[in-house]
């Protein structure tokens, strides 16, 4: 035991020793969160609190294209402005001056009438009610056309193009509505149908407490960029190893009676503490100053002990691999550009940038063996789905099962190679 205390100690002197190296463990990671919260939190604002501006092309002049543009403004999704040619309005959109454009074709009003009027008078013809009056002549289809600035995501596009279509199908089933009462020679100044929609929809968090928790950009980038910073303390901890080797350190380090496992054990100790501390600077960050910033305050109440437990084994993950690294690596031109793209490739298919969901299929299975998946999966858990420890075992498992294959390779590979 004294000897791990040793053996922890002196990485205790390296590692305070290299004010560069902690600047980069807890003063980057900090300024990465704060940033990218930043970036996505205006982003949802954007989205929810600021229409964006439209182009609306009127050709129609009729109670239909009224209708549509009272929809528009009514949705609290668009400022609509007013444009009178077609033309212009596409250059508009096509140089990215505005996001979309509606061109209401000409007619629409009054096709619709007659469309409806005709099938309304067929129906009530069959049923004998009265005679048909109106000749049954093709009247041809209405297409109200959409230009999209090339740029827009297709997220946005079928959001409007959805938009759209129910207001559309609302507008012609009162219209058809009218025309039935108008032809039952009812008055139609008051509703002789019910046009409200009869079946509506209820959103329902699927939580045991029944507690409606909405995820918000706090709630997402504490955890997944708190696990990118965890684990990239493979860097610092890496190119110690390396210094360690290449200065003869390690040399005199084998001439004492001390295992490798012991020497590993020194640096995982400092190195797990090093990744708990960036993880409680992280929710002292979420707590106190992001509402400072107008951020979401990140809600913490009755999940911190889960969340140290989540925390710990995914420092203990982050160890596992930077011990292996710091093995296997030869120099720092090695350990450095390595430990960082392999970071960032294990952040990239672990959820931590992308969603999983949105992956391909076949990445979807590749990122089951990220370990930033496991330990972003159960930050998840804690932080939006309120579960207890029995349900995050799987996850706090594998990363656990990670350090210690990881840390076995680490010990086997050293003792192979310095085997006489």
């Amino acid at each position: 035991m004294y000897k791990l205390w040793v053996s922890t100690y002196k990485e205790l002197l390296l590692l305070t020793r290299d004010l560069g190296g902690l600047a980069v463990l807890f003063i980057m990671p900090l300024l990465l969160v704060i940033t990218i919260t930043v970036i996505q939190d205006n982003t949802f604002k954007i989205i929810q609190e600021n229409k964006i501006p439209i182009l609306l092309v009127d050709m129609d002049k009729g109670n239909v294209s009224d209708q549509v543009k009272e929809s528009l403004v009514a949705s609290n999704l668009f400022d609509v402005i007013v444009e009178k040619d077609e033309g212009r309005a596409q250059n508009l959109v096509q140089t990215g001056t505005y996001q979309l454009a509606v061109i209401l074709p000409q007619n629409l009003s009054k096709d619709l009438d007659l469309k409806i009027a005709s099938n309304v008078e067929g129906i009530l013809a069959k049923f004998g009610v009265e005679e048909e009056k109106l000749p049954n002549t093709p009247i041809a289809n209405k297409e109200i056309r959409l230009y999209f600035d090339p740029a827009s995501q297709q997220s946005f596009k079928s959001s409007v193009r959805n938009n759209i279509d129910k207001m559309i199908a609302q507008i012609e089933s009162q219209s058809i509505y009218k025309a039935f009462q108008q032809e039952l020679g009812e008055d139609d100044t008051e509703p002789f149908f019910e046009t409200e929609s009869f079946i509506s929809f209820r959103e329902i968090i699927p939580n045991a407490d029944k507690q409606a928790s909405i995820p918000n950009s706090t709630q997402h980038n504490i955890p997944a960029w708190t696990l990118f910073a965890i684990f990239f303390i493979i860097l610092p901890l890496s190119i110690n190893m390396v210094k360690e080797k290449n200065q003869g350190t390690f040399v005199r380090l084998r001439t004492q009676p001390v295992s490798y496992a012991i020497v590993l054990g020194g640096k995982a100790l400092i190195f797990l503490a090093v990744a708990l501390l960036q993880f409680a600077l992280m929710l002292l960050l979420g707590i106190y100053l992001f509402p400072l910033i107008d951020l979401p305050k990140l809600e913490v109440a009755g999940r911190l002990p889960l969340l140290f437990i989540v925390a710990f084994f995914a420092g203990l993950a982050a160890v596992g691999l930077g011990l292996l690294l710091g093995t296997i690596a030869k120099s720092q031109e090695q350990s450095a550009p390595f430990g960082a793209t392999f970071v960032v490739i294990l952040a990239a298919i672990g959820g931590v940038w992308v969603p999983v969901f949105a992956m391909p299929k076949f990445m979807q299975v590749i990122s089951n063996v990220s370990p930033m998946n496991w330990g972003l999966n159960a930050f998840y858990d804690v932080f939006l789905r309120h579960v207890g420890f029995l349900e995050i075992i799987p996850e706090i498992s594998l990363l656990f099962l990670f350090f210690i294959g990881t840390s076995l390779i680490a010990i086997i590979y050293n003792e192979r190679k310095n085997a006489v």
